[in-house]
């Protein structure tokens, strides 16, 4: 078999950091990138670049000469798979949060996924290759503050769907939306607040939130070729929670 790369951004989080784990054990070369250096307490990809994809979506040549290095890290074999996990979520009523901010939004969550997959098609096209990006269940149900994170991620479902049908059959699109999932990120938001943090689980009709392995093994399969009757469509990892109806009574 030949070599297998994918390009995973934001792999520094909890979720980026299983899906290099999923991959690299399910025989995957990782190519990982994050807008910060990662420390050594995290799991190295095969090779990391520093990139700001706020950046690269407004400027034609920093996105090519960036797909250029990744070409030279794989030698010119071409991408199998692009895992555009990489977001932003700047909270903010409607009266609060600027337009910068929403705008900033939806170049990371949104216009970051669009312009790498066009840049890296010419790869995913010759190894009928998949690209998942990450939605959020946030798209069905929310809460306040949430504005720019829910409307960026709403997008992402729309962008799934229209590239899916574009690009078909030559490449496979889908998403993932999860629910809540135990990151260090999230834990942060329980800190003082043990029984907060327990409810939200119990929310959940399977009685916890989601691992993050979880997710990235989900996308292993989605990757994989027992999943290439699924594009265009996004996989609720949600352990049940919008299907429960919130009754204060």
């Amino acid at each position: 078999m030949s070599e297998r790369f994918v390009l995973i951004t934001g792999c520094g989080g909890g979720l980026g950091q299983a899906f290099c784990r999923s991959f690299s054990q399910n025989g995957y070369t990782v190519i990982g990138t994050d807008r910060i250096e990662l420390d050594e307490s995290k799991m190295q990809p095969d090779h990391f670049m520093q990139v700001e994809l706020a950046a690269l979506v407004h400027d034609e040549a920093q996105m090519t000469a960036f797909r250029d290095s990744v070409h030279r890290l794989t030698g010119g074999t071409p991408l199998s798979v692009l895992i555009n996990n990489a977001a932003v979520q700047k909270l903010g009523r409607t009266d609060e949060i600027s337009i910068s901010t929403f705008c900033e939004t939806f170049d990371v969550n949104v216009a970051a996924p669009f312009a790498l997959t066009r840049a890296f098609l010419s790869d995913l096209e010759e190894t009928r290759g998949a690209v998942i990006n990450l939605g959020s269940v946030h798209t069905r149900a929310t809460k306040p503050r949430f504005a720019a994170y829910t409307t960026s991620k709403a997008a992402i479902e729309g962008l799934t769907r229209a590239l899916a049908v574009d690009l078909g059959p030559r490449v496979r699109v889908v998403a993932i939306a999860p629910a809540a999932i135990d990151t260090s990120m999230l834990r942060e938001g329980f800190v003082g607040n043990p029984e907060g943090f327990a409810a939200l689980g119990s929310a959940h009709p399977v009685g916890r939130i989601g691992h993050p392995e979880e997710i990235a093994d989900l996308a292993v399969f989605l990757a994989s070729g027992q999943a290439g009757f699924l594009t265009g469509t996004t996989v609720y990892a949600d352990g049940g929670v919008l299907s429960r109806l919130y009754d204060p009574a």
